[in-house]
């Protein structure tokens, strides 16, 4: 596979997003998948993740909201729970990094040939990085449509932000999930629909947070790989119906 580390510095610190796609000349063209990982960030097991998206299918642009001396596999849950609240909390520094590290990212594979400016632009987010993909799509990025797993803090950090989402929206989600309550996934669809954006909720019965990432083993969060495979190919059906 094709790997391109993609610098960018925000506020005096470096980050490092990398592009991921197949190795071989239908890799180009093929739609941009911008992926905004949980709270792990740029790590093993999410450019793993990125391997698997990109396998056949997109031009995966991995995002880097944590900086590059980051090194969250050395971190206990605690510290990661903290590091991930502090980007949340500071929704000018998400937008920020989130939108730099996109525009960064999808120049870089335009310069390589990978994509074209008309190229169709999906995104995905995990956990805590769900909640970064709203916000930015929030704020009108340009997805053509995304999907969040297991989202964590899918409501506005400032309440009362405008919502202009201009992508179709599908939220795959645990019933048991004692992260992100019914309660608040109620108020996203509420928030969605007062916007005019197409979506949909996908609900597993039983499923609590996490199912989409493999390290997942704690209380309240499991690795299921069934429904990991599940929610990738109604993904996959849901991007390929919005091109």
């Amino acid at each position: 596979m094709i790997e391109i580390k993609v610098p960018y510095e925000i506020g005096g610190r470096s980050y490092a997003g990398l592009i991921v796609c197949d190795d071989d000349a239908a890799a180009a063209g093929r739609p941009v998948l911008f992926m905004q990982p949980d709270w792990y960030g740029v790590c093993t097991e999410t450019i793993a993740q990125a391997r698997e998206l990109a396998e056949g299918r997109y031009v995966v642009l991995l995002a880097d909201m944590f900086g590059t001396d980051y090194d969250a596999e050395s971190k206990d849950f605690n510290q990661l729970l903290q590091g991930m609240l502090a980007v949340h909390k500071d929704l000018g520094f998400t937008l920020d990094c989130g939108g730099t590290a996109y525009k960064k990212m999808l120049a870089e594979a335009e310069a390589q040939g990978l994509i074209t400016s008309d190229t169709p632009k999906y995104a995905v987010g995990y956990c805590a990085g769900g909640g970064f993909l709203m916000e930015q799509a929030r704020a009108g990025e340009d997805f053509d449509a995304l999907t969040v797993l297991h989202i964590t803090n899918p409501n506005p950090v400032v309440p009362g932000t405008p919502c202009k989402v201009t992508g179709r929206v599908m939220a795959i989600h645990g019933s048991a999930d004692p992260v992100t309550s019914k309660e608040m996934m109620t108020e996203l669809e509420t928030e969605l629909t007062n916007a005019g954006a197409e979506w949909q909720t996908v609900l597993f019965g039983g499923a609590v947070h996490s199912f989409c990432v493999p390290s997942a083993n704690f209380e309240g969060a499991q690795y299921d790989e069934k429904l990991c495979r599940k929610s990738y190919r109604m993904m996959h059906d849901f991007f390929a119906e919005t091109a």
